[in-house]
């Protein structure tokens, strides 16, 4: 049976850090120090869950953290996995925006309108993302991109020489 994993002796400073942090608004940090000070105090991981109301392994889990970052783990990290990446990426920032300033009758779409979806039904058809991606996806992709996406009808235009004066009145 493995012996029991505590917190090392905290220092003053961190020992009134944490006493701050039980007063805080972030329920995470709170529910850290709650868990630190109880294993300063020499309560065993089981126990502290119990009282606490959460389970053996959330326990382990900041005691580990604590070990290996100290007081920085009080802050949440993000829970985005490590392997995360994103489908559409700079490397496709140019061709996105080119692909949206031509209409999607180029591409065999019998709308001349871009939608989200169609836009990432284009993506999959060339190749550029391994599955099809939803709309909010794509309406993602090209935020973190730095592509606005705006309504169609102000990127396309027509090959019409009086094509702006015909659409000024329209959209006036």
């Amino acid at each position: 049976m493995k012996p029991p994993t505590f917190v090392r002796d905290l220092t003053a400073a961190e020992r009134q850090r944490l006493q701050a942090g039980l007063r805080g608004a972030d329920a995470f940090t709170v529910r850290r120090c709650q868990i630190l000070l109880a294993s300063a105090r020499g309560q065993r991981a089981s126990t502290i869950a119990r009282n606490l109301g959460c389970a053996v392994g959330t326990v382990h889990y900041a005691l580990r953290a604590f070990r290996a970052e100290g007081l920085a783990c009080l802050q949440e990290k993000s829970s985005r996995p490590h392997s995360a990446h994103a489908f559409l990426d700079e490397r496709f920032t140019e061709a996105l925006k080119d692909l949206l300033h031509h209409s999607p009758r180029l591409f065999g779409k019998p709308t001349s309108l871009w939608t989200l979806d169609l836009v990432a039904e284009v993506c999959h058809g060339k190749g550029w993302t391994p599955r099809q991606l939803t709309g909010e996806a794509i309406r993602v992709a090209l935020r973190r991109l730095g592509i606005r996406w705006k309504r169609a009808k102000h990127w396309i235009t027509s090959p019409d020489p009086a094509y702006a004066r015909k659409k000024k009145p329209a959209t006036a």
